[in-house]
């Protein structure tokens, strides 16, 4: 059979590239996948003292009223904990702050100060989340990070109908059998997967680098960037959030436990050393 039509867009956002594909879909359906990315991204960014996230945080020690999708985010968080025994944990936002990445990295890293990094607390601990509403404990801060990317990848592409790809900077969710019905190409860890119905993620500490060695994932156990032994996982799993899940808890946990774990929570994965 001929390949279907397929209609792309390309766009940046949140500080990445990203692109919709999607079969017997309209161009101006994709932009409005575009448009709906930035208005959720700009909710739940931290960079912005005005957005969703960032009041919630500020108001920790209080129950406040959250929208549904703030509050499924954080039932997600509250869920990789557990799922991650503990190592992905977006309660690390103080130690974040701390190695400078105070804001976007597009404008650049501010001074890094990791003596102030620590261990994040227990997230079961600080955060409690109930319908409609939810409180963070005091002094605590959350960056909901690549979950928000995994979790708006799965909403956006279900949106799309039965044959698209949406991806948000490398959290990558599929559906359907692709334009010639034998999956979507995506290439991951130096191949390419032919992803239907599935979804895939990379966790690195080789991108967003700055400084003497720092980087953007966090080991919740020390508050100092991940130093595990593994520089790179991909993972390929049924949902872009759980994708994101299971390889970033691969980088962190390095590679004497990741093979286990990646075995136990994916059906494939890569693990490149440092």
């Amino acid at each position: 059979m001929p390949p279907e039509a397929i209609v792309e867009h390309r766009f940046e956002a949140m500080g990445t590239t990203c692109s919709v594909h999607a079969v017997g879909a309209s161009a101006a359906a994709l932009r409005r996948t575009e448009a709906q990315v930035r208005e959720l991204a700009a909710r739940l960014t931290r960079f912005d003292p005005d957005s969703e996230l960032s009041r919630f945080n500020a108001a920790a020690g209080n129950w406040v009223g959250v929208s549904p999708e703030l509050e499924a985010l954080l039932r997600e968080s509250l869920r990789a904990f557990e799922m991650s025994a503990g190592l992905v944990n977006v309660a690390v936002m103080p130690s974040m702050v701390a190695i400078g990445y105070t804001r976007t990295l597009a404008e650049g890293p501010t001074a890094a100060s990791s003596s102030a990094a620590h261990a994040a607390p227990l997230l079961p601990d600080v955060l409690k989340v109930a319908v409609g509403k939810a409180r963070l404990a005091p002094n605590v801060g959350i960056d909901l990070g690549g979950i928000a990317k995994g979790w708006m990848a799965d909403r956006l592409c279900a949106r799309l109908g039965d044959n698209a790809l949406v991806n948000l900077g490398g959290d990558l969710r599929a559906r359907g059998r692709g334009p010639e019905g034998d999956g979507w190409p995506v290439g991951l860890a130096g191949t390419t997967v032919m992803l239907d119905d599935h979804a895939a993620a990379t966790s690195s500490a080789l991108r967003r680098r700055w400084g003497d060695g720092l980087h953007h994932v966090i080991d919740p156990r020390t508050g100092r960037p991940a130093a595990s032994g593994l520089a790179e996982v991909s993972v390929v799993t049924r949902t872009a959030v759980d994708a994101e899940i299971v390889a970033k808890a691969a980088l962190i946990a390095g590679p004497d436990l990741a093979p286990a774990f990646c075995a136990a929570h994916s059906e494939a994965w890569w693990l490149r050393p440092s």
